[in-house]
């Protein structure tokens, strides 16, 4: 999953948890979820900063 499709999952599972009446279990599992979904775009973000790095300093040793 690429970070765009983790960040539209979170979003619906925020507006699920906001706008949906929910049992207590129901609540734990989307907050479980939006925690999971949370550390995979950590998880993305970080691969997309290392590839960055690599690129500047690539380019720095380049010129």
């Amino acid at each position: 999953m690429d970070l765009e499709e983790i960040m539209d999952k979170l979003e619906d599972t925020v507006y699920k948890m906001e706008n949906e009446k929910l049992t207590l279990e129901e609540s734990y599992q989307c907050f479980s979820e939006g925690m999971k979904y949370i550390k995979e775009g950590n998880q993305a973000i970080d691969k997309v900063e290392k590839k960055i790095q690599i690129l500047m300093e690539s380019d720095e040793e380049d010129e």
